[in-house]
């Protein structure tokens, strides 16, 4: 768990790339943006634009090598020479959450979720529904980039995200903390609409494919499930946790 004793910059940031969401992010009075990251080679109308916006809205522009900034987009074809860090100014680190006075009660744990466009409706759904975090490990899970922001429909910017390690590094950290560890699982007998939770509760969302790993599931305090009286055997995992944290509004009330 050595990584999550330093805040890294993916706690605070998360980084678009690409002319047209750069753009966007300057142009949004309501986010800051902290840096713009400009690639030498980029010059032209294109370079030009950005640096102007980056000036109107009062934000450093700095230059680095094309490979620079293909490194911290992450990303080798679309960057187009150009990155923003903008500030997410609910995203923390985990260990940060389960140290407050008041930790989160209710939290979603993403475990090998790949596909950005559930990842990003994931966070929606659960910003919407008002949950306390989505935790969205560094590893084994989409990273935060522009395919999640895109189909977040920009609300990843003000997403609770929790940041750690690894989902197995969160399931143990949560057990640690005293929450009742619940996964989704389609033949589980117990459902999300009749389980008796605990004050704190956190709820593991498995890959699209492979489903809740074994790291994580060893770890599960009970396996619920969603009722499906149609003629189909799952749901996608973006649509599970839209049930799921509705489900949890409607207990709240």
């Amino acid at each position: 768990m050595g990584d999550e004793s330093t805040i890294s910059p993916k706690d605070r940031f998360l980084t678009v790339y690409g002319r047209k969401p750069v753009l966007e992010a300057l142009a949004d009075d309501g986010l800051r943006v902290d840096k713009v990251i400009l690639a030498d080679t980029a010059r032209g109308p294109g370079a030009a634009e950005i640096q102007r916006a980056a000036k109107a809205a009062g934000v450093p522009v700095q230059r680095a090598s094309a490979h620079r900034v293909k490194v911290l987009a992450g990303n080798g074809k679309q960057d187009q020479g150009v990155l923003a860090d903008v500030v997410a100014p609910r995203m923390r680190a985990l260990s940060a959450a389960l140290a407050d006075r008041r930790p989160p009660s209710r939290v979603l744990l993403l475990d090998g979720i790949t596909t950005p466009a559930n990842v990003g409706m994931i966070l929606r759904t659960a910003t919407a529904a008002g949950l306390d975090g989505v935790i969205v490990p560094r590893r084994g899970v989409a990273a935060l980039d522009p395919l999640v922001v895109k189909a977040s429909a920009g609300v990843a910017f003000r997403a609770p995200v929790l940041r750690c390690g690894s989902a197995r590094e969160a399931a143990e950290m949560l057990t640690e903390a005293g929450y009742g560890l619940y996964a989704l699982g389609a033949s589980a007998r117990t459902t999300v609409f009749d389980v008796d939770l605990p004050q704190r509760a956190a709820f593991v969302l498995g890959g699209e494919t492979a489903g809740v790993g074994p790291e994580v599931g060893e770890l599960v305090t009970e396996w619920l499930s969603i009722p499906m009286p149609g003629e189909a055997e799952s749901l996608n995992v973006s649509a599970a946790a839209a049930v799921l944290s509705f489900e949890l509004v409607r207990r709240a009330r």
